[in-house]
């Protein structure tokens, strides 16, 4: 379940795809950088997603934390 919900947290409610490349989620957004390449830990995507990074808005207060854990676990476990 949490793999779904970070996938459907990455796909639909945040749109994460429309600025980063993630093959698993089939997304290939350029203006962030490439998940696939960057294999990030998941208390990094934790903080970037809750915090906002360069150009990335912060998702805090919209993303429940629940959903930020879901989606730093899809992505950590896609990029494997």
């Amino acid at each position: 379940p949490k793999m779904d919900l970070g996938l459907d947290v990455y796909n639909n409610k945040a749109q994460c795809g429309v600025c980063h490349t993630l093959q698993a989620a089939g997304s290939k957004g350029l203006i962030g950088p490439n998940l696939d390449q960057l294999k990030p830990q998941i208390p990094q995507i934790i903080f970037a997603v809750t915090n906002g990074i360069g150009v990335m808005q912060s998702w805090e207060g919209i993303l429940t934390y629940e959903e930020i854990e879901a989606v730093a676990y899809y992505v950590f476990n896609s990029t494997k």
